[in-house]
């Protein structure tokens, strides 16, 4: 096995460098378009499962997925044709937009400054591409559109938040790492911000439901018929989701300048690639991938309060990941839920919209359930806060991504606190 990892004395304290604080939230998910509908939905432990409506699903005995709807990009386009962007840039796009306003910011308060744009993506503009293909086949190569073509560039997905927002002294990267895409899309964020080569970052992932994602895991035979079910028993399977979540991260003395609202700290951050299967994940690479990030943030496994899982609710990955974190953590892990029990597996946005719902539960005080749980696997032995948020305090918690490839990321949040 070909292992990728840092060596405990290249991975230095988070403490090694500037503070990084979370002052805005963007959010599109199936259940709740922005901050406050989110956060409701976490709380009462809403599912956003649902037929398919966005695509046509002849031919597959069971179509429900995790669906956006309701969701308007032109609210949030003062500058750019949403017609020109595919659904995963209008995601990108419209969340970055949200999470400037939830932090007091307008665009021309970040010019001058140095930033960086860092978006996530598996799919990028995949659902584009299905739509040249159905071109192709009911009208042939001369029917196919040149407009919808050039949507389909998944580097849009970040560039594309810089030209709505105006900004020309950003980076604007988009990282195509599979299902562990936002969480590294944060990570680099943080490193860039904690390094002092950005002022300032809009980062997150995005995703928008097609027919690839769907017809690949349905022949997989990784989707469940109706419900997610993470860490129970009878699992059949994940249920596909889309959306963007979007953060804007700053330095500590940035904030403090401004007077800004602060949700979270990000404290550490880890990633691996154990490059040991295509789909299977490797419980020793996992349990690595935490220990550099408590190692990263300077924290003890008995610190942390909670973790979201990567919680798949497929048969491997749930089993694999809470052994993984028994092996970190040991016999007593903390707390351990899967959002995706709510929100689908939305892919690249996956991770990023479980660090907003970190984010969320550390200032709210809750910790969001697992819903659709009847019995825990025996062989998950967790306490995945089964079908009702709980009420706490949590300080610290870690976000788990986990992707094909072998790729993982870890990330570490914290309450704010003034002299950490």
């Amino acid at each position: 096995m070909l292992t990728a990892v840092a060596d405990d004395s290249e991975q230095l304290p988070a403490s090694a460098g500037r503070r990084v604080v979370v002052t805005g939230l963007g959010v599109i998910s199936s259940v709740g378009v922005g901050v406050a509908e989110f956060l409701s939905g976490l709380r009462a432990g809403r599912s956003g499962a649902k037929p398919i409506t966005g695509f046509p699903t002849d031919g597959y005995d069971h179509a429900i997925a995790c669906e956006v709807v309701d969701f308007d990009p032109a609210r949030w386009m003062a500058h750019l044709d949403p017609a020109e962007l595919g659904r995963a840039s209008q995601f990108s796009v419209a969340a970055a937009g949200m999470a400037l306003e939830d932090a007091g910011l307008t665009a021309p308060d970040l010019l001058g400054r140095h930033g960086l744009i860092s978006i996530g993506t598996t799919n990028g503009e995949t659902r584009e591409l299905d739509r040249l293909v159905e071109q192709e086949v009911t009208g042939g190569p001369e029917r196919m559109d040149p407009a919808i073509a050039r949507r389909v560039n998944a580097g849009r997905l970040s560039a594309a938040v810089a030209r709505e927002l105006g900004l020309t002294d950003v980076e604007a990267v988009t990282i195509p790492t599979a299902c562990a895409a936002g969480n590294y899309a944060i990570g680099n964020a943080f490193d860039a911000i904690r390094a002092g080569e950005a002022a300032f970052a809009v980062c997150g992932g995005a995703d928008a439901l097609c027919r690839k994602t769907i017809a690949g895991f349905y022949r997989l035979g990784a989707m469940a018929p109706d419900r997610c079910q993470p860490f129970d028993k009878n699992r059949q399977g994940m249920l596909a989701g889309e959306g963007a979540g979007v953060m804007l991260l700053e330095d500590l003395a940035s904030a403090r300048a401004r007077g800004a609202r602060i949700y979270a700290e990000i404290i550490g951050f880890a990633l691996n690639c154990d490059a040991d299967h295509p789909v299977a994940p490797n419980q020793d690479s996992v349990a690595r991938c935490m220990e550099l990030a408590l190692h990263n943030a300077g924290v003890k496994p008995d610190q942390v309060d909670f973790i979201s899982a990567h919680g798949t609710a497929t048969r491997a990955n749930d089993v694999v990941e809470a052994r993984a974190i028994r092996q970190v953590f040991g016999p007593a892990p903390p707390r351990t839920v899967s959002v995706k029990s709510m929100l689908g597996h939305a892919l690249g946005a996956a991770s990023a919209l479980a660090a907003i719902g970190c984010a969320l539960a550390i200032t709210e005080g809750f910790i969001p359930p697992t819903i659709n749980h009847v019995e825990t696997d025996p062989e998950c032995e967790i306490d995945c806060v089964p079908n009702t948020a709980i009420e706490a305090s949590p300080r610290i918690v870690q976000n788990n991504a986990l992707a094909f490839g072998g790729n993982n990321a870890v990330l570490i949040l914290s309450k704010f606190e003034e002299h950490a």
